[in-house]
C-alpha cells in the first residue's frame, strides 16, 4: 500500500492529462488562426479604402460611377470598360443608384463578406471524414488563403463581381436543400460567367439530372431576358465578340490566361487559331468532366467542382486575374504516395495564386512561355493531368512515412526549442525546392531594391554617411586597407582580371553547386545546410533594411577605382552600371563573403578527405580578397557576413538541435553502449 500510494499518478489520469494539453493546444492554435484570418480581412479592405479615389475600385467606377457605363443609354460594349454578360448589365442596371452612394465601403465589405462566406462553404466541403483538428482549422485556413490569394485581392481593387459565381456554384453544389435549388444556383453563375455551364453535364453524369436540367433552363431564360431587354448588346457579346473574346483588353494580354489567350501568344491568329482552340478546348472539357466525374463518385466532391471550375477557366475566351479562383479550390486534392511529397501540390497552388509570375520564374527567353502562362499551365495540370490520389488508395489516409533521425539531447537543456521540426532524413521534392529557391531569391531581390524606396538615389545620402562611419570605424582599428589593397591590384593586370571574374562568376555557382551536391547525396545534410543559409540570408535582409551602407566604389572622393563596373559619375543621382537592377547599398554584411564561408564550412563540415576540405576553405579567403580588391565591399562587411552565417547555424542549431549525421551517429552510438551493457549485466 505504501509503495502504490508513491507510485505517481495512475495511468488514467496521466491520459487525461495529455488528452487536456492536446485540447488546449488545439485551442490556442485555432484561436491564432482565426486572429491572422481576421488581421488578413482587415488589411485588405483597409488598403483599397485607403486609396484616393479614382485609383481603387476602377472597374466599379467606370460601371456605376456618375459618367459609368451602365448610365449609358447605348451600347454596353462601346468602350472596353465593362466586361460582364448582357445579363450581368441587366442585373448591374438597377444597383446603379445605390451603388453610387454606397461606392467603397458598401462594395468592399460586401465583398469582403462573400469571400468569408466562400470560405467557410469551402472548409464545410471538405470530404468526410475528416479529423477533427481538420475540420477546426479548415476554416479560418480557408478565409486567409483566399484574403492572400491574388483573385480576391484583384477583386477588392478593381470592385469585381468575380466571386459571385464562384459563390452560387458552391451554394449550389453544398448548400442548397434539393436539386431544383441547386440547378437554379448553378444557372445563375452561369448567366453571369457563361464557361460554368461545364457544370450541367457534371450534374448530369453525376445522376443529379433535375439539378442539370434547372442548370440549362435559368441560364437560358437569364439569357433569354437580357437579350429581350438589350437585343443588340446580346447579340453583340454572343456573335460579335464569341462570348467575349477581347473585351476588357486584348485577348492576347499576360492577364488572360486562358488557353485562348496563350494560343494567341504564341503568334497564332485567324481561323486556325480558332479551330486549334476550339479542340484544344473540347478535349479538356471531356477530360476533365472524366475525371471530376471519378472525384464525385469517389467522395471527392469539393475536388471535382474545383477540376470543373479549372476546366471552365482554360476553355473560356477571356480568363482575366479576377477570375481565376477556382484554382485555389484544388488545393484539397492529394497527391503522392509518400508524405514528404504531399506538399508539393498545396504549395504550388498557393504559390501560383498568391504570387507573380515574375516571382516563381526568372526572366528568361526559354523560360518565357512557362513564367507567361504559369496559372493557366497549373489549372491546365489540375484539370486534366494531376494524379490525384483517390481515397480508395491505401496512400491516401496513410502514405509512406517519412524518415526521421533519432531524437537524443543536445548539449543544452533547451534545444531544440522546437522539438516538432524533426530532422528529416529523405531528399525533399525537387520541385518544391526549385520554387522555394526562386520565390526565397526574388524576395531577397525585391527587399535589396526596396531597402533605400525602390531606387540608389533615395538612399544615396544616408549610405554615404554609413559609409563614412565604416571607413572611420576602420581607421581607429587599423582595418582600412581597402585602398591600398583595391590601387595594388588594379595596377597588376592578371591579378584584377582574375579576382573579377571571381567575384562576378562564383557567386551563384558554390552555392548553387554545394546544395546539388548535398541534395543527390547527402539529403538530411542539405536540409541541415539549407536552413542554416536562409536563415542567414534573412538576417543579411534585415541589415540591408536598417544599415544601407554605400561600398568603396561608390564612395565619392576616396579615390577607389571599381574593376569590374568602370569608372562612376559620382554627379549623377544614379550612377554605376546594374543600378536599375539591384540595390547597390546592399553591403552590410557581405552576403559576397556570407554565402561563400557558409560553402566553405559546410564543406570543410561534411568532406571526406583534406584535399576537399582544403579547397572549401580557400574559396571563402579567394571571395574576401575578390570583395575588397574590386572595391565593392569594406573589411567589416566581411566581418558582419561571417556573423550573420553564424547565427545562421546556430539559429538551426537551437531551434532543430544536432545536424541529422551528428544525430543518427549519437543514436547508433547509444544504442551499442546500451548494448554492451545489457551484456556485462549478470544474468
Amino acid at each position: 500500500m505504501a509503495n502504490a500510494d508513491h507510485s505517481g499518478p495512475p495511468a488514467k489520469d496521466l491520459g487525461a492529462t495529455a488528452a487536456g494539453d492536446a485540447r488546449t493546444r488545439l485551442r490556442v492554435t485555432r484561436l491564432g488562426l482565426w486572429l491572422i484570418a481576421a488581421l488578413l480581412a482587415a488589411r485588405q479592405p483597409a488598403l483599397v479604402l485607403a486609396t484616393p479615389r479614382g485609383e481603387r475600385l476602377t472597374d466599379l467606377e467606370t460601371w456605376v460611377g456618375p459618367n459609368g457605363v451602365l448610365h449609358v443609354n447605348g451600347s454596353l460594349y462601346d468602350s472596353t470598360r465593362f466586361t460582364g454578360t448582357p445579363f450581368g448589365g441587366l442585373v448591374l442596371k438597377p444597383l446603379t443608384r445605390s451603388a453610387e452612394q454606397a461606392l467603397g465601403w458598401g462594395w468592399t465589405f460586401g465583398t469582403l463578406l462573400l469571400v468569408v462566406a466562400l470560405g467557410l462553404i469551402a472548409a464545410r466541403a471538405l470530404p468526410r471524414p475528416v479529423s477533427r483538428r481538420t475540420a477546426l482549422l479548415a476554416a479560418p485556413v480557408a478565409i486567409s488563403l483566399l484574403m492572400l490569394s491574388l483573385p480576391v485581392r484583384t477583386t477588392l481593387w478593381l470592385g469585381q463581381t468575380s466571386i459571385i459565381p464562384v459563390l452560387l456554384v458552391l451554394l449550389g453544389c453544398f448548400v442548397a436543400h434539393g436539386q431544383r435549388a441547386s440547378g437554379l444556383l448553378i444557372g445563375l453563375a452561369a448567366a453571369l460567367q457563361p464557361t460554368l455551364l461545364l457544370f450541367a453535364p457534371l450534374l448530369w453524369c453525376t445522376g443529379r439530372r433535375r439539378a442539370a436540367l434547372g442548370t440549362g433552363v435559368t441560364f437560358t431564360v437569364c439569357t433569354g431576358l437580357a437579350w429581350a431587354a438589350m437585343p443588340h448588346d446580346s447579340s453583340r457579346y454572343w456573335v460579335h465578340h464569341m462570348a467575349g473574346v477581347g473585351l476588357g483588353g486584348p485577348a492576347d494580354d499576360l492577364a488572360n490566361q486562358s488557353l485562348h489567350g496563350a494560343l494567341l501568344r504564341l503568334g497564332l491568329h485567324g481561323p486556325p487559331e480558332v479551330a486549334l482552340f476550339l479542340v484544344l478546348g473540347a478535349a479538356v472539357a471531356v477530360l476533365a468532366l472524366r475525371r471530376a466525374v471519378r472525384c464525385f463518385r469517389d467522395g471527392r466532391l469539393l475536388l471535382a467542382v474545383a477540376i470543373t471550375g479549372c476546366a471552365a477557366l482554360v476553355v473560356s475566351p477571356t480568363a482575366w486575374q479576377h477570375q481565376l479562383l477556382w484554382l485555389l479550390l484544388a488545393v484539397v486534392g492529394r497527391v503522392g504516395r509518400r508524405a514528404s511529397n504531399r506538399y508539393v501540390w498545396p504549395v504550388t497552388v498557393v504559390l501560383v495564386m498568391t504570387l507573380p509570375a515574375t516571382m516563381l520564374l526568372p526572366d528568361m527567353d526559354a523560360l518565357r512561355p512557362l513564367r507567361d502562362n504559369a496559372v493557366l499551365l497549373t489549372a491546365l495540370a489540375a484539370a486534366t493531368a494531376v494524379p490525384f490520389l483517390p481515397r480508395t488508395s491505401p496512400y491516401h489516409r496513410s502514405p509512406l512515412p517519412v524518415a526521421y533521425a533519432p531524437a537524443v539531447p543536445s548539449r543544452f537543456r533547451h534545444v531544440p526549442l522546437m522539438p516538432f521540426l524533426r530532422r528529416v532524413l529523405t531528399r525533399p521534392s525537387l520541385l518544391l525546392e526549385l520554387l522555394l529557391l526562386r520565390v526565397t531569391y526574388a524576395a531577397y531581390s525585391e527587399v535589396r531594391l526596396a531597402a533605400t524606396g525602390g531606387s540608389n538615389s533615395a538612399g544615396r545620402a544616408e549610405a554615404e554617411e554609413h559609409g563614412a562611419q565604416i571607413h572611420g570605424l576602420e581607421r581607429a582599428l587599423r582595418l582600412d586597407v581597402e585602398h591600398w589593397v583595391n590601387h595594388t591590384v588594379a595596377r597588376i593586370d592578371w591579378l584584377r582580371e582574375f579576382l573579377d571574374h571571381y567575384y562576378t562568376s562564383f557567386h551563384f555557382i558554390v552555392p548553387l553547386t554545394v546544395l546539388a551536391v548535398l541534395y543527390l547525396r547527402r539529403p538530411g545534410d542539405y536540409r541541415w545546410a539549407r536552413s542554416a543559409l536562409g536563415f542567414a540570408t534573412l538576417l543579411a535582409l534585415a541589415g540591408f533594411w536598417l544599415y544601407p551602407l554605400a561600398p568603396p566604389r561608390l564612395m565619392p572622393g576616396l579615390g577607389f577605382i571599381d574593376t569590374v563596373h568602370g569608372p562612376q559619375d559620382f554627379s549623377r543621382p544614379d550612377y554605376g552600371t546594374l543600378t536599375h537592377l539591384t540595390n547597390q547599398y546592399a553591403a552590410m554584411p557581405s552576403l559576397h563573403f556570407g554565402w561563400a564561408l557558409w560553402c566553405g564550412i559546410v564543406i570543410a563540415v561534411l568532406a571526406r578527405r583534406w584535399w576537399m576540405k582544403a579547397l572549401g576553405l580557400l574559396h571563402p579567403l579567394f571571395t574576401a580578397s575578390s570583395i575588397v580588391a574590386t572595391a565593392n565591399h569594406w573589411v567589416l562587411d566581411a566581418a558582419g557576413g561571417a556573423v550573420v552565417v553564424a547565427a545562421g547555424f546556430g539559429l538551426t542549431y537551437l531551434l532543430q538541435g544536432p545536424r541529422a549525421r551528428t544525430v543518427t551517429a549519437a543514436g547508433e552510438l547509444s544504442s551499442e553502449t546500451a548494448d554492451r551493457r545489457k551484456d556485462r549485466t549478470p544474468s
